[in-house]
């Protein structure tokens, strides 16, 4: 592993009076040691916003693991399997192709062990290490699986530019995937009219990536939403979740890059996130553009912290 791992995060309260009923995270999480442990889910942060400085956004990005393990900490915990901190990657001297070699090789060697791994960003630059490591792994243990890329955003981040950046990570996969004779198959859900332009949309058309508007993501339509991302789990084998916190509105989510004015509501992204880890489907997840410093109160923070706990507990 390339990751540095502390565990002085994990701290908070003890209810010691109620016995072993009472765990919460900080209490059962361990860190994921050298030798090999009985498979569980496993924690790896990409402590990096060179992606996002790239894509001229605002940084701070870099801080967004421990601030999320923080607000994990406190949390009950009501799963009977393993949980593991396999530390952070971090982006040094603002290599951010290194890094995420880095980060995609410890995802390999997480899922080679039989874990679940969870990302913690940083930019969302880490789509394509994320990827690329569940591509990698793949290759060796199940060549003919048909990888699918969900993706709550509300950017499809196809962009073209000179550099990798928090603005291109599927593109990137697109062409990876094009290199290798596999298919694209995308699904993006949150996406915002008004932040993605008319070049985008006609990316994500070229590219047949599957996708629903920010107003379209509500409960008065959940029966298409579900639709949708039924037939989207019902074309693969292998899911790779990521979830950009800029899907959510401002409101719930005040701490990332660019807040959104519209977003989808978290109610709606926590039943969605059910149906997906309910389909046996979800091989690896991550929480991307997660910025303590823009936070308000660490709303952000708690937020993705209660998205993870609905996808791993």
């Amino acid at each position: 592993m390339h990751a540095h791992l502390d565990m002085t995060p994990w701290q908070g309260r003890i209810d010691a009076g109620e016995g072993s009923g009472a765990r919460r995270w900080h209490q059962w999480v361990q860190p994921l040691g050298h030798a090999p442990q009985p498979p569980g889910v496993a924690l790896l942060g990409f402590a990096c916003d060179e992606g996002v400085q790239r894509n001229q956004g605002r940084p701070g990005a870099c801080e967004g693991p421990l601030a999320l393990r923080r607000a994990l900490a406190n949390l009950a915990w009501h799963a009977p399997h393993a949980l593991y901190d396999a530390g952070d990657v971090r982006c040094e001297d603002t290599d951010l192709e290194q890094a995420q070699q880095r980060f995609a090789a410890d995802i390999r060697q997480l899922l080679d062990a039989g874990h679940l791994p969870l990302g913690l960003g940083g930019g969302h630059e880490i789509a394509f290490a994320s990827y690329s490591g569940l591509a990698d792994h793949l290759a060796e243990h199940a060549p003919e699986a048909r990888i699918g890329i969900l993706n709550f955003d509300a950017h499809f981040d196809l962009r073209h530019a000179e550099r990798a950046s928090s603005g291109t990570p599927f593109r990137q996969i697109a062409e990876r995937c094009a290199r290798q004779g596999q298919p694209f198959h995308y699904c993006c859900l949150g996406v915002s009219r008004p932040n993605n332009t008319a070049a985008l949309f006609a990316e994500a058309e070229r590219l047949e990536v599957r996708y629903l508007l920010d107003h379209q993501m509500h409960a008065g339509n959940q029966a298409q939403i579900e639709q949708t991302l039924e037939r989207f789990l019902g074309e693969i084998d292998q899911l790779y979740l990521t979830l950009c916190l800029d899907v959510l509105p401002a409101a719930q989510a005040p701490g990332v890059s660019a807040p959104s004015a519209h977003g989808v509501e978290l109610a709606l992204v926590e039943r969605l996130l059910r149906l997906v880890k309910a389909s046996g489907k979800l091989r690896l997840a991550d929480i991307a553009e997660l910025n303590p410093r823009l936070d308000i109160d660490a709303h952000t923070a708690r937020c993705a912290a209660r998205l993870a706990a609905c996808l791993l507990e």
